[in-house]
């Protein structure tokens, strides 16, 4: 994904076969894993059950990052404060 020419978007599909469009915000490494933050396409800021999602980079298939969804809380909780603390820092420059 390349940040030159704005905003990157993807499609995933879920264990329903539900296909959601999430626009890319970030990625981090932290330790040996790396994570990627996304914000729904489709975002309705009135809307309180929406808000950052985060996956990890489990692999590759054919050049293209495969994600999973992050199952334990604390790794989630400490990826998410992270790329909150990196997206303060950004704002401040």
């Amino acid at each position: 994904m390349s940040e030159d020419f704005g905003s990157d978007f993807i499609t995933i599909i879920d264990d329903e076969g539900n296909e959601f469009e999430l626009e890319h915000l970030d990625t981090i490494e932290h330790g040996d894993e790396v994570y990627m933050a996304f914000l729904p396409a489709d975002l309705d800021e009135d809307d309180e059950d929406y808000g950052m999602v985060i996956l990890k980079v489990v692999g590759e298939d054919g050049g293209e990052d495969m994600l999973a969804s992050i199952n334990d809380e604390s790794e989630l909780d400490d990826v998410y404060e992270r790329f909150m603390l990196r997206q303060m820092d950004n704002e401040e420059d």
